[in-house]
Formats: structure tokens, C-alpha cells, sequence
């Protein structure tokens, strides 16, 4: 249902069918043709063009009545794309977009197609967008509907906000969302489509296609999601694979389960309700995120290529698969080749001895004669220098430098002094001069290209190279120096990484004439450096490659000699005459030899593709340098080709002759110039490198040579290096021309690439190694690098060197063919090594080329290397879309592609990822900087507008899933007997031994110390509250608390019956104490419960109410404020207001005494319930008894050494689990005052607690990692400003996080770090341990050794062991210890299947045994019979008859060599992480946690980030905190670094907005509340990628 923009639509009503194309006349596909150049030039807008074409089409398009316009655009889409005129077959159809080096054959196009139409249409789901990102990367971007972002007609303004979030996505109000993906990928099999028309919220009619199979399911809405699948199981001919992914594909029937906004109603282990579809989890099946996935799944149970092997797994390392040699693969069977020797260098008399020499004769000898003609951007001629001007301005030059730069009376520059050349490709002439002049004054040029910003592409590397060779100066022109971007001061700025330079101009008025006595100095030509050209590598670094007078001299004469060069011969050139063939061919042959070169700049090039074949004509030029670009280009601008003619030419040399796409740009170029006298022979590939300079160049005709050759290659043999041919018809053949003979006076041989440079088989390509006089000599300042690539000594295979001199490599890849004819099949550079096989980056371009059905990528731009993830390489596409194409233009492209790589190259694509156009880092001479995009992309700052990544299909080397070996529990114990280990079990202090003069002791309840501390000491402070300012609120004495208390106790009294059960919804304070101690008062169970939010109801409000139920609460106790809210209209939007049971506040309560105390029968009795919300979403409420509530109280009032004269400050919520305690129960019992800080406040004032801890010089602190958090964030940089208000910290001993999960080390350690300063000892912090079934099991408490911290393996830890490592080794994980076992606590570690005991430092399930466990579950919402294992359950072996409560989290004892108070060795207990949220992946363990820290490691803009798995699918949501352009970069990212770390396939990866991703008071993440929020599509992401 492409939702098209009217402007799209016209055009594609507007594209000719191949039958209009047919009869339109030759005017008319011209006048396109230069329209389609000037729109991919930039010169015209897409509307404009759209208005000129239309225009032009208007005549000849046939309007074919009464059919509806969606039709013809379908029917156009499928017709196949090869139907081009048969006269124009290599120019029309493909103008605009390829318009970069590369270019592709028709022969090579035609095989795409032809493997796409191979492929069923595979439907893959497509990702989705927030809208804000698609404006940013088209214009008018066509989205799926059911992100509801209709777009109007241009005019319009866009709608704000989104429709699809107040409405759930429904099977009625929107066109399905199946036919979305239907259209998808239209592959070449579409079935006829039957077109309807609905109408959308957008208010534009929607054309719809739907196949006909599916017409008739849509009936059944709810089924749709299913219907749809099985409908495509069908579709696809073959059998499907047995299904792997563990889904069922019924169509159940299914409830639709009550949505608590914040409270998951599945208990832990229970799966799902039996009435909901299983494959939804229990969300609604026709959500959009579910078909997504579930299409997603689909496309995962195709088999993959290659097949896991069964390999062996060594117990702790998980070996990663090595991928093994395939034993059917092509091998090398020819002879061992032979070097191949070029013809010996001729003898010429009259050969000057050096180049300076040559220039010095004819300028001497021959003033007038022209030696360069420089072109302004029209293409007029502006100034030909003579060769009488260039001797005189370069020894000008040459006399100023030497003579007239000084400082300090010191010659600025002594003659071997290398000096940077910095002009721009539009000015030859001064470049010419600057380069002679320098070779005249004995300095050493260094050209390179004029940085444009501060920070070019690659100009950081450029300046090393600068500082590596010590250049001081540089030479400019003044046009250049003006416009280079300028410091303060004025002068020209320090660019990014580059020396200091001086600047100087070589303009006329900056040189002096030389005195008449002065003349340079003309020497033979010498080993001396003579200059140094620029070549960037595979990895992006800049090296300089040295050539000395004698190298250069013996090229030049190679050169002439190759060319048949002769006197005053006029030669075009169009290649950058800084480097390479530009400057061989342009600057020094020519000048050797006398000869005219018209420079052609790339800017004219632009402008008029046609001018250097004009400029043959007008000048009648014998040779013309150019590269296949240029070739290329001609062929598109067709009007003025008529008045030319080629046939002065005697030698075309195709510069890029190596590439092996070239062959179809001289072919097409051929076609359309022999017709205007171009003869076929005078086509000359030729092959170079910077290192070896020209290796191979194929002579004119007129020297009797050999006929070219073609060689058509199995692109099967090449990926193993085999030479195989094969025929044309094939699929996945490479064509390459030769690249004619070996240069004269050469020694050539093609060696293996790795290793020892062992020659090569004759059938065998390696790499091409060069030995000559005329090459290279060394990179400058890199002897290693130089000794690697300028002196390798191939060797036969017996070893023996073949020569006696040193050959260089040219990083070619190619071989010899017959005729001695030297082929290029790819260069270094551009392999890639996949699994073993070898890939050249050019060939899969021209293949990602060919793959274009809708003219999408921008200008031909596209990126492709590989990066190493997990141990192999993996292949990156990366291109530049058009401005105007739409996303499902992008994703149709890109699913193509993926499938014309695979099935041309037979290799997987691991990440393919679209720009916008003009975005891609771009080389000097506008192609693609391939290093800069390469390090973009790993960095993460490539800013894709849309990305498909592939790990499934590519990633075969992950280790083999677990296989679990079934042991007894009887044999573990016996293991650990025999291995000489202790089983694991610790306890804490033995209570009942502790005499201490404990008051509280001698009462069985709570209720009746408070009364005992009324009487014995009214006014001794029990607590004090802070507000926000940090002054006291509120404090209550013994006496005051007592008598609140008893106020409350007897309104209830009269109301309620003992024993019922009373919510106390009150905010944190003195209130919710005093009533909790009224309802003990009056013999009824109190609950306490978070009050709901005021500015958000919606979330909080049905958990209110749902504890409230769910504890059946007769009564809820609340204050004025809070009663209000609850009865209000904005209540009522969230719950149902009407059935609140009887709500009471307790402001204003009349002063009366309750008739007498409730006593209760037995301490066995309930003394209140604890509700929290488990960070799996589930509500669970444990009960309390009395004589469990004194016994906890003991407990920590004897690991604190609590007692009336003490003080503790606590920063914690008060509703449950240990803070509960601590607030309203601890002080009561020990009589110590607390000082109470409510969280909440620290949100307008964050050094609340902190101030406070100071103030009062409080020695015990306790607090939850979220205060940790916002006090390290909040206050980080604050230090300073707290000394100065004389916040001290060296008061507090312990400070203490309450925490129900493995200790965070990261944060605990860098708020230690960061109130250092403050006075805060760095042995001060430590962390506790509770859990449901016992709220206090650790303490670190006041005595005792420091927190240890132990380094695992985090791979052991996936299979269930511990293995302890040193700190820093690879795969390391701290575990800090939780603080001390609690007086009367017992723990003992055991295996969560055979429940059997386990050893020291084995990991299992912490098991606890003590006075104050809670006593059961009072509801898991149902499921008592379930849990009732939780709270008493025994070992199955050993000690069968203790009863333990489990805690559900997984954890190791590790007996340690510090000694505890008693003397005895002393137990640390590591908690690894809870069960519930354990992701068993592969048959591993993976605790959520740990590929979350990986995650937020790998960006800079990742905040937060969760993971959960959906139907063995691992999610990765990651909170984007920068633009929302930086989502897409995210998506690699985290896939690379969860596959590195952790060896998985991430499923899918959500980016969304800070503060998405769920958090409980306690700071944890809720995730599977993001899951069910994910499912329901409720998270608004900024992008959802699903990896194929």
C-alpha cells in the first residue's frame, strides 16, 4: 500500500514502458539523457526535473481508459529492465545515477537479474521509523501505513505527532499490515495483482496490492498475522525446513489479556496463559511488532549455507568454529610460471642525463615551443606555458627558494629539504613550475591535494605524512592561499594533525630574477630522492612512496619507449597530474620528450563530459590519458558528439586499465566513437601502482604486437584464487581485458599473496611483483614497511630466490595469460578474505550496481570493505541513496542486493547500510574515501538513513550450542569430595550465643517496644524527616509516635474486625510510621503502597489498585491530598474509582485513647504483608510474621550496632523489602534515631543526603542505587562547591546500597571515587542483599573484613561455572561480594535442577535459612501451589532435614583467607544475578546485565539500554541519547559487539528516547514490562532494525 507522494506518483506514470521507450524519437531520448545528467549533477532540482520530463513525455504517453494508474506503474516495475533501444544499447538506460569510477557491463547486469529472478519472493520485514527520522533522510518518504504519518500532498504541512499511539493498531481501521510487506520486495515472480482502493486516517486514497492468495483470508482480522504466514509457507514451492525456532503456527484462538499498565500478571515460572496464542506471549497477535517478527522468523528457518560442523568443545574454552577447507574446491594444477622479462631499454645517443637536463635543452634550445596548455571551466584555453617559460620561471622559483627564505640569516631550506606542493586540479601551470623549480633548486616536492576544511577526509593522515617527512614550506598559488580557511590572525590555519607551515606563493611578484652569474646546478640523475608522491592505504594511513632521479629518468625513457613517444607529439591529459599516470604521463615524459599536453580539469569535466574528446579534435592529439570514468561520462552527453572525430589518435591509454570493469567501458566506448574514426587498437590498458609505477601497458599497433586478450573467469575459481574459464552465460563470471605487455627493461612473476613469497602456478592468481630500475625505491621514514613491499625476494617452491635482485610489490592481483599477456583480476585493497575465500570489494560494487531497478543509488556511490567480527572478516555495503527515493524504493533495493551478492558471489553481506545522498566521506577527486567511511562505520558516526544488517545468514562460526550433561546430585558431592573442595555453605553469627543488653529481647512484638519506649524514654528522638531544603519537616519522640499511633487505633477499632487487612497509602513520612504502628495497635495487618503519581496516573494508579485488591485490603488509611486523588475525575480515567473499598484519611483524627491494645496469640501470627513488583513484572506480596519481624530487627540491630545513642540516615523508599525495615521497624527496636530523606526530594536537590550525612556526622548511611546514581551524575562535577558549604563525608563507616540483584562495581566505585574528595573513604561503601523470601540475608554492618571483589570468567559463567581469573584478563567480570551474612542467617548454594549441594565457588541457586525468612507468599496473583517450594524446600542429598527458603537468584560461597570477628575464615557470598531473569540462549546462561554493559560500551550515545528474548530472538533496546541521526549507527554496533562478546545474533534492535526503558524504585530494570510494552507496540521507537 505505497502511500506515494503525488510527485512520486507522476513519475512513475511518467517513466516510458520499454514499448513507449521504443518509438520515442532520437531528439527526445537525447534532450533526457542531458536532463538525467543535469539532475545527477545537482544542477537541476527533482521537481524541476520532473516538470522538464514530463513535459518532453507528455506526447507519447498513451492514457489507457478506465484503468486504474497503479496498474501500469505495477506492470512497468515487473517489465524486464533490459529492453533499451538495440542502436543505443550501452547509453541510455542507466544516465543519472553512475556517474563514479565504477560503472557496470550490460553482460554483468544481465546476470543479476537473472539471479534475482532465481529468488522466490522472500518476504523479510521491513524496519521501522519514527517519521522525524525519515524527513532527515528524504524528502518525501514513503513509510509503511501503519506508522500513521499520512503525508499530504506537497504543499501541506506534514501532521504532527503520531495517530498509531492513541489508537491500538486494529485489523479494521487500516489496510492490513501484511500487504505492506507484500509489496515489500517485488520480486520478479509477482502474481497479477488485484488493486482496491481504501481510504486511510490520512484522508488520500491508498492504493492497495494485494496477491490473490491472500484476499480470502483477510476476512478473520484477529487471524491475519497467522493467516499470512501460512499463506507464504505455501507460496514457496519447496517443503519447509523443519521449524528451529520453536514457534507453534495454530491459529488458537486467543483472549485478549487485561493490559495492567504496570504490573505483569505471569507469574515466574509459569509460561503463558493456555488462552492466548502462544507465538504473542499473550499480547494481541495482529500487533505490528509481532507480525514483524514473526515474518522475521520466517525468513530465519531457511536452512543457512553452510552447514554448522560438529566440532569438539573444550570444557571452558567455547572453541569458535574454524571454518574447514571445503574438500571439492578448485586447486591450482598448472606448471610453476616463469618471470616474464619486458624488451631490454633501447639506447638513445642523444638521451639528456637527467630531467632538469631535458627542460634546460628545450628551454633553451626551443623557447617557443608550447609544453602545456591549461583549460578554464568552459573549456577555453587560458595560458600555454612554452618551454622557454617554464626554464625560466622554475629557475626563478628555484633561485627565490634557495636564496631569498631565510630566518634568522639562516637559509630557510637546504638543498634535499622536502617542500609540500598544495594546488588545486584546475591550475597545471603553476604546478608544473613549483615542480620543476623544486628539481632545479635540489629540493625534494611532496605534491599533495588542497585541504578544504579544517577536517578533510583523510587530511589528518596527510599531515603525518607532512611532519613524517619534515616539511617546513609549502607552495601555493594565490587563488589557492586566498581561499584556504584561515585562523584569527589571518594566516592560513593549522590544519587537523599537520606540521606548522610557512606559506609561500609562487605568483610572479613573490619570486626574484637570479642574478646573471647565478645558474642551478644540472647533475646526471642520481640515487637521490627526486620526489615523493602520496598513496593512501587499505587502513586509511598516508604513505609516501620515494622516487629517485634515476627511477624517474629510467620511467620515462620505459614510457617513451612503451609509447613510441616522439618530439612535439600533443598528448590530453584528464588525470590528476599531482600522482600516478598524471604525473608520469603529463609532467615528466612529456617534458622529456618535448611534448604538448592539453590538462583537462576535473571541474571541466563536470561540466561538459565531452571535452577531452574535443579537445582531441581541435589539437588533432595523438595520445590522450584518460581513466574509464572519463569513458564512461563521454558516452552519456551524446548531442555534440556529431562534428568529432578521434581519428588523429594513435594511443588511448586507460590508466585504469587494471580495474576489472573497465573492459565494458572501452567496449561501450568503442560502439559509439569507432563510427567518428576511432580504431578499436588504439585502446591501451595499462596497469600501475604508486609503488611500482607503470607494470604493464599494451603497445600501439604500430608496434606488432599481439592481439588483445579477454578472459572470461569463474568467479567460483577466483574466490579460491584459481584461474578457471568459464562461458558468458554463466551467472557469476568476471570478463577482464589484458592490460597489455611488461614494461621495458622489467622483470615481472605473480606471487602467493601470504606468507613466503612463493611463486605462483600458471592457473593460479597472486600477487604481481615487479623488479626494475624505473619503480619506487622506499615508503619514507617506514624501513620495515619499505623491506616488506619494495625488497621482496620471490622464491620457486623449493625455495630458491629466482633472482638476484629485490622485486616490488604492486598489489595487483592478477596473472599471466597467453601471449605473455599480463591480466589484473582485483588489487589488494580491495580483498576481502571471507571464511576462506577471497573477494574483491570492486566486483561486488559492480554487482550492488547492476541491481537497480529503480535507478536508487546516487550517482553510482557505493562503499564496500570488510570488517573482523568475531574472528572473520564481514562484508559492509554501504551506498548513497538518491534524494528522492522513497523506503520502499531503499528496502527493495537492499533486499536485492543481499540476494544478487549471494547468489553471484556465493558470500553473505553482514551489514548493508543507505546514506543520504552527498554524505559519504569523499576522496580529492570526488570518489568515495573507502577507509574514512570504514572507520565512520566502526565508530558509529556514518549516520545511515537506513540499515539492514544480515549476522544470521553470514555468522557460521559461532561455538556449537550447549549440550547439558545430566549429573546426580550424589556424584557432585562426590566430585567435590575428591577434588578436595568444601561444599558451599556459610552462616552468620550464631544469635542465640550473642549476649548483648538487648531490652527490646525480652518483647515478643513489635508493637509492645513502642509502648516499653513511651514509658521508659517519651521524649528521646526517634525520628527526624528532611524536606527538600533540607530542614526538618517533621520528628516524632517515643511518646508523640505512641500516642499517634493510638489515635489511629481507635478510629479503626470501632470499624474493622482483627485481622483485616489495611493498605497505609501515604508519602514518605512520620504518618505512614504512625499508622502501621495504629493497625498493630488495633490487631489488624498493615500493607504499605506507594501513592500513585499525581502527573501520571495512567502507570501508577492501576498498581495502587491492584496491590489493594490483590491483598485484599478491607480499608485504605491515606491523607486528605492523596483521598482526593484517588476519588478524582483524572483517577477514573485509569481505574474503576467506584469500587475502592472504604478510604479513610487520618488528618485530623480526634485525641482518644483505644479501649485496649490488640494482643496477639502467638508470635506466629501475620504482622503485615510486603508487596513489590519483582523486575520480571510480577506482583508478589510476602507475609511477615511477628516473631520474623523481631528477629530481623535483632539481626541488623546486631550487625550495625544499633543502640538509643546512635544516629543512621537513610535514603530509601519506605513501602518495602529493607527499606520498609529500616524505616519504620529498625529505630523502634534499637531506639537509634533515623534520620529520614526522602528519594523523591533528592529530584530538586541532590546533595540532600549528602548535606544531611555531614550535618548530623552520621556514621551508617544506607541508600538505593538510584540515589548513588543521581548523586554521581547530579553531583559530579560539584565537589568543589560542596567543600565550600563544608559538606563532609570522613564521618561515615559504612554506606550501605540496598540492592536485590548482583552489586553494580561500576557505579559503587565512581562515587567513591568522586566524594574522595569530600573525605569519603574508599572502604566506606558496600552493598546488601535481600530478596523476596528474606529481605535481609547480607549486610556488610560495622565489624568484620572489607568487600572483597574476585574477577570471573564471564564464558565460564554461561555454562553454570565459576573460574576465577586475574583482573584485566579477556572476558573478565568483577564481582564484588554483598556485604556480610547476617547474624542467624544460614546459606548454602545448590543446583537449581537436582537440588543437590554444590561446592566451593560452583554457581547455583543461594538458598537461606533464618529466624526472620518471610512465611509464604501471600499471592503470586494465584499461584500459591506453585511457590510453595520457595519458602520451605529441602536438599535432596546431604543434609535433608534444614528447611530452606530459595531466593531465585544465582550466586557462589568463596571461602576467603581474611578472618571474620569470631576468627574464623571468612565466607563471601557473590550474587550473579535472578534466575527469573537469566536468557537461556543456545543452551547457555547469559544474565541480561552483562550484554547490556557491552552495549552501552559500544556508543558514546547509548545511555541505557535492556535486553530480553522474544521466541528465542534476542532484543536489544537501546536508549539514544544525541540526534536522532545517530539511531541507525547504533544498530552495528551493538549486533558486532554482542556477537564479539558474547557469541550471539542480536534478533532485532530497538532505538528509543531516554527514559523508555522501565525502572522500580530500586533503580532495576523492568524488562519484561519493555517486552510487553514492545509487543503492544507501545514504545514509540525511533527505530526498529530487524536483523536478517
Amino acid at each position: 500500500m505505497a502511500e506515494r507522494t503525488s510527485a512520486g506518483l507522476l513519475t512513475m506514470m511518467l517513466e516510458p514502458t520499454p514499448a513507449v521507450a521504443m518509438t520515442l524519437p532520437a531528439e527526445v531520448r537525447e534532450k533526457l539523457a542531458e536532463l538525467e545528467l543535469e539532475l545527477s549533477e545537482g544542477d537541476i532540482t527533482q521537481k524541476g526535473y520532473e516538470k522538464k520530463r514530463g513535459k518532453l513525455l507528455a506526447p507519447y504517453i498513451p492514457q489507457i481508459q478506465g484503468v486504474d494508474p497503479s496498474l501500469q506503474i505495477d506492470n512497468r516495475i515487473q517489465a524486464s529492465s533490459q529492453a533499451v533501444l538495440p542502436g543505443s544499447k550501452h547509453n541510455k538506460s542507466r544516465a543519472a545515477n553512475t556517474r563514479d569510477e565504477r560503472f557496470r557491463s550490460d553482460l554483468h547486469t544481465e546476470a543479476v537479474q537473472a539471479a534475482l529472478a532465481k529468488y522466490k519472493e522472500r518476504k523479510m520485514p521491513m524496519p521501522s521509523k519514527r517519521r522525524s527520522v525519515l524527513v532527515q533522510s528524504s524528502v518525501e518518504a514513503c513509510t509503511p501505513p501503519d506508522t500513521s504519518s499520512a503525508s499530504e500532498d506537497e504543499g501541506s504541512l506534514r501532521r504532527q505527532g503520531r495517530l498509531a499511539t492513541s489508537t491500538p493498531y486494529q485489523g479494521h481501521g487500516h489496510p492490513a499490515v501484511e500487504h505492506w510487506f507484500n509489496r515489500v520486495i517485488q520480486g520478479s515472480s509477482t502474481s497479477s495483482s488485484a488493486s482496491s482502493t481504501s481510504s486511510h486516517p490520512g484522508g488520500r486514497s491508498v492504493t492497495t496490492t494485494n496477491t490473490t492468495a491472500h484476499a480470502a483470508l483477510n476476512a478473520n482480522a484477529a487471524a491475519t498475522a497467522l493467516a499470512d504466514l501460512m499463506a507464504h509457507t505455501q507460496l514457496d514451492n519447496h517443503s519447509a525446513p523443519p521449524d528451529v525456532t520453536g514457534l507453534s503456527e495454530r491459529s488458537s484462538l486467543h483472549a485478549e489479556r487485561p493490559q495492567v499498565a504496570s504490573v505483569r500478571g505471569v507469574s515466574r515460572g509459569y509460561n503463558h496463559h493456555t488462552s492466548v496464542m502462544e507465538t504473542a506471549d499473550g499480547v494481541p497477535v495482529n500487533s505490528r511488532v509481532s507480525s514483524k517478527i514473526q515474518q522475521l522468523l520466517n525468513t530465519l528457518k531457511r536452512p543457512k549455507r553452510p552447514p554448522l560442523r560438529e566440532f569438539f568443545v573444550d570444557d571452558f574454552e567455547e572453541l569458535l568454529d574454524v571454518q574447514q577447507p571445503d574438500p571439492n574446491q578448485p586447486k591450482p594444477e598448472g606448471q610453476q610460471m616463469s618471470p616474464l622479462e619486458g624488451e631490454p631499454l633501447g639506447v638513445v645517443t642523444n638521451w639528456p642525463p637527467s630531467l632538469p637536463a631535458a627542460l634546460q635543452r628545450w628551454g633553451t634550445t626551443q623557447p617557443k615551443s608550447p609544453c602545456l596548455t591549461a583549460l578554464d571551466n568552459a573549456g577555453k584555453p587560458v595560458y600555454t606555458l612554452t618551454y622557454g617559460k617554464l626554464w625560466t620561471r622554475s629557475q626563478k622559483l628555484a633561485y627565490t627558494l634557495l636564496n631569498k627564505l631565510s630566518t634568522r640569516n639562516e637559509p630557510l631550506l637546504m638543498p634535499g629539504d622536502r617542500v609540500a606542493l598544495v594546488f588545486p586540479n584546475n591550475d597545471p601551470v603553476m604546478f608544473m613550475v613549483a615542480f620543476y623549480g623544486c628539481l632545479l633548486a635540489e629540493l625534494v616536492p611532496v605534491p599533495i591535494e588542497v585541504p578544504l576544511t579544517r577536517k578533510d577526509a583523510g587530511s589528518q593522515q596527510i599531515g603525518f605524512l607532512l611532519g613524517s617527512c619534515g616539511v617546513t614550506l609549502a607552495l601555493t598559488t594565490d587563488a589557492c592561499q586566498k581561499g584556504l580557511p584561515k585562523a584569527q590572525t589571518g594566516e592560513v590555519a593549522t590544519f587537523k594533525g599537520w606540521p606548522r607551515l610557512l606559506w609561500f606563493v609562487t605568483d610572479g611578484k613573490h619570486v626574484v630574477k637570479p642574478p646573471k652569474d647565478w645558474h642551478p646546478p644540472i647533475r646526471e640523475a642520481s640515487n637521490d630522492i627526486a620526489y615523493i608522491e602520496y598513496k593512501t592505504s587499505k587502513e586509511g594511513s598516508t604513505m609516501g612512496i620515494t622516487v629517485s632521479h634515476s627511477a624517474m629518468l629510467a620511467h620515462c625513457h620505459a614510457l617513451t619507449q612503451a609509447c613510441g613517444y616522439t618530439e612535439a607529439e600533443t598528448i590530453t591529459n584528464v588525470l590528476d597530474f599531482k600522482r600516478e599516470a598524471g604525473l608520469w604521463h603529463g609532467v615528466l615524459t612529456s617534458v622529456m620528450n618535448r611534448m604538448h599536453v592539453i590538462s583537462i580539469p576535473y571541474s571541466l569535466m563536470k561540466v561538459n563530459p565531452l571535452s577531452w574528446i574535443q579537445k582531441v579534435h581541435t589539437y588533432k592529439a595523438r595520445v590522450a590519458v584518460v581513466k574509464s570514468r572519463d569513458m564512461h561520462w563521454s558516452l552519456l552527453a551524446q548531442r555534440d558528439q556529431r562534428d568529432i572525430s578521434l581519428s588523429s589518435l594513435r594511443m588511448l591509454i586507460v590508466a585504469d586499465g587494471a580495474n576489472p570493469w573497465s573492459i565494458s567501458s572501452c567496449d561501450a566506448f568503442l560502439n559509439v566513437f569507432q563510427a567518428r574514426g576511432l580504431r578499436p587498437e588504439v585502446i591501451c590498458p595499462c596497469a600501475s601502482s604508486s609503488e611500482a609505477m607503470t607494470v604493464a601497458i599494451r603497445r600501439p599497433p604500430e608496434m606488432g604486437v599481439p592481439p588483445p586478450g579477454k578472459a572470461v573467469l569463474s568467479m567460483g575459481g577466483l574466490s579460491h584464487s584459481v584461474i578457471r574459464v568459464d562461458t558468458e552465460e554463466k551467472l557469476s563470471v568476471l570478463t577482464v581485458q589484458d592490460v597489455g605487455q611488461v614494461m621495458p627493461g622489467a622483470l615481472v612473476c605473480v606471487v602467493r599473496v601470504e606468507g613466503t613469497p612463493y611463486l605462483c602456478q600458471t592457473d593460479e592468481v597472486g600477487e604481481i611483483c615487479m623488479s626494475s630500475g624505473s619503480t619506487g625505491v622506499a615508503y619514507y621514514g617506514l624501513p620495515g614497511m619499505t623491506k616488506n613491499i619494495f625488497e621482496t625476494i620471490p622464491v620457486t617452491s623449493s625455495g630458491v630466490p629466482i633472482s638476484d635482485r629485490p622485486f616490488t610489490r604492486t598489489s595487483l592481483l592478477g596473472f599471466v595469460g597467453p601471449d605473455s599477456l599480463v591480466f589484473v583480476v582485483g588489487k589488494m585493497d580491495g580483498l576481502m578474505v571471507v571464511s576462506g575465500r577471497r573477494h574483491n570489494a570492486d566486483d561486488v560494487v559492480a554487482t550492488a550496481l547492476a541491481v537497480e531497478p529503480m535507478k536508487f543509488v546516487y550517482r553510482g556511490r557505493i562503499a564496500v570493505f570488510s570488517v573482523s567480527v568475531l574472528h572473520d572478516e564481514r562484508i559492509v555495503v554501504v551506498a548513497e541513496q538518491r534524494p528522492d527515493a522513497s523506503e520502499e524504493d531503499s528496502f527493495q533495493w537492499m533486499s536485492r542486493v543481499l540476494q544478487a551478492i549471494d547468489s553471484i558471489h556465493q558470500v553473505g553481506v553482514y551489514c548493508l547500510a543507505l546514506v543520504p545522498a552527498n554524505t559519504l566521506p569523499k576522496a580529492p577527486l570526488g570518489g568515495i574515501h573507502i577507509s574514512e567511511t570504514k572507520q565512520r562505520f566502526l565508530e558509529g558516526a556514518l549516520h545511515p538513513c537506513n540499515v539492514l544488517m544480515c549476522p544470521h545468514t553470514c555468522v557460521t562460526n559461532l561455538p556449537k550450542p550447549r549440550q547439558k550433561q545430566p549429573v546426580g546430585p550424589a556424584s557432585m558431592i562426590v566430585g567435590n569430595l575428591v577434588a578436595g573442595k568444601r561444599i558451599a555453605q556459610a552462616c552468620g553469627r550464631d544469635v542465640a550465643q550473642l549476649e548483648d543488653n538487648d531490652q527490646a529481647r525480652k518483647f515478643l512484638y513489635i508493637q509492645d517496644v513502642l509502648q516499653w519506649r513511651a514509658q521508659a524514654t517519651p521524649d528521646h528522638s526517634l525520628f527526624l524527616v528532611l524536606n527538600a531544603k533540607g530542614t526538618v519537616a517533621s520528628t516524632a519522640s517515643c511518646l508523640q509516635l505512641h500516642k499517634r499511633a493510638e489515635r489511629v487505633a481507635a478510629a479503626l477499632m470501632g470499624r474493622l474486625n482483627t485481622g483485616d487487612h489495611v493498605a497505609l497509602v501515604y508519602p514518605p513520612g512520620i504518618d505512614l510510621i504512625a499508622t502501621f504502628y495504629g493497625c498493630l495497635y488495633a490487631g489488624c495487618v498493615p500493607v504499605t503502597v506507594r501513592p500513585p503519581h499525581p502527573q501520571n496516573l495512567a502507570t501508577t494508579l492501576p498498581t495502587v489498585k491492584m496491590i489493594v485488591e490483590v491483598s485484599k485490603s478491607v480499608c485504605i488509611l491515606t491523607t486528605q491530598a492523596i483521598m482526593k486523588l484517588l476519588k478524582s475525575k483524572e483517577a477514573a480515567a485509569a481505574v474503576d474509582i467506584k469500587s475502592w473499598p472504604m478510604v479513610m484519611d487520618t488528618d485530623d483524627l480526634p485525641r482518644k485513647k483505644s479501649p485496649q491494645m490488640y494482643k496477639p496469640p502467638t508470635p506466629e501470627m501475620l504482622a503485615y504483608l510486603d508487596f513489590s513488583v519483582s523486575t520480571t513484572g510480577i506482583l508478589a506480596g510476602v507475609k511477615m510474621s511477628h516473631a520474623a519481624t523481631s528477629a530481623l530487627c535483632r539481626s541488623i540491630k546486631l550487625q550495625c550496632e544499633l543502640y538509643p545513642s546512635r544516629q543512621i540516615a537513610i535514603c530509601l523508599d519506605p513501602y518495602c523489602g529493607l527499606g520498609f525495615a529500616l524505616w519504620c521497624l529498625c529505630s523502634v527496636y534499637s531506639g537509634h534515631q533515623s534520620i529520614l530523606v526522602p528519594p523523591l526530594e533528592l529530584e530538586s536537590n541532590a546533595s540532600l543526603w549528602l548535606a544531611a550525612v555531614s550535618q548530623y556526622k552520621v556514621r551508617v548511611t544506607f541508600c538505593s542505587y538510584s540515589v548513588m546514581e543521581m548523586c554521581t551524575k547530579g553531583l559530579g562535577s560539584q565537589t568543589e562547591a560542596l567543600r565550600l558549604r563544608n559538606v563532609n563525608l570522613s564521618c561515615v563507616r559504612t554506606c550501605m546500597v540496598v540492592a536485590e540483584e548482583r552489586p553494580r562495581i561500576a557505579l559503587t566505585q565512581s562515587f567513591s571515587k568522586i566524594f574522595k574528595d569530600l573525605g569519603l573513604s574508599p572502604r566506606a561503601v558496600s552493598t546488601t542483599f535481600g530478596c523476596r523470601v528474606n529481605v535481609a540475608i547480607c549486610l556488610q554492618g560495622t565489624a568484620g573484613p572489607d568487600p572483597t571483589t574476585v574477577y570471573v570468567d564471564m564464558r565460564a559463567l554461561r555454562h553454570d561455572r565459576v573460574r576465577l581469573v586475574e583482573r584485566g584478563s579477556p572476558h573478565s567480570l568483577p564481582l564484588m561480594e554483598s556485604g556480610k551474612i547476617l547474624p542467624g542467617v544460614k546459606v548454602i548454594i545448590a543446583n537449581t535442577e537436582t537440588k543437590g549441594p554444590l561446592g566451593d565457588s560452583h554457581l547455583g541457586e543461594i538458598w537461606v535459612s533464618s529466624p526472620h525468612n518471610a512465611t509464604g507468599y501471600y499471592t503470586v496473583y494465584g499461584e500459591e501451589a506453585l511457590h510453595a517450594d520457595h519458602f520451605n524446600t529441602k536438599l535432596s542429598f546431604g543434609d535433608t532435614q534444614t528447611v530452606w527458603a530459595r531466593t531465585g537468584y544465582l550466586g557462589f560461597l568463596r571461602r576467603t583467607e581474611l578472618t571474620d570477628a569470631s576468627g574464623e575464615r571468612h565466607d563471601a557470598l557473590y550474587v550473579v544475578g535472578s534466575l527469573d531473569e537469566t536468557l537461556e540462549l543456545r543452551g547457555m546462561r547469559y544474565h541480561p546485565i552483562d550484554i547490556e554493559t557491552s552495549v552501552i560500551r559500544s556508543h558514546k550515545s547509548i545511555a541505557e539500554c535492556a535486553v530480553f528474548t522474544w521466541t528465542n530472538l534476542l532484543v536489544v533496546v537501546v536508549e539514544l541519547e544525541g540526534s536522532e541521526q545517530e539511531a541507525l549507527d547504533l544498530v552495528a554496533l551493538v549486533t558486532n559487539v554482542v556477537l564479539e562478546e558474547h557469541y550471539l545474533i542480536v534478533g532485532v534492535v530497538v532505538v528509543v528516547d531516554p527514559g523508555v526503558i522501565p525502572i522500580n524504585s530500586r533503580g532495576e530494570k523492568q524488562r519484561m514490562h519493555l517486552r510487553d510494552g514492545f509487543l503492544a507496540d507501545q514504545l514509540d521507537p525511533i527505530y526498529v532494525a530487524y536483523n536478517m
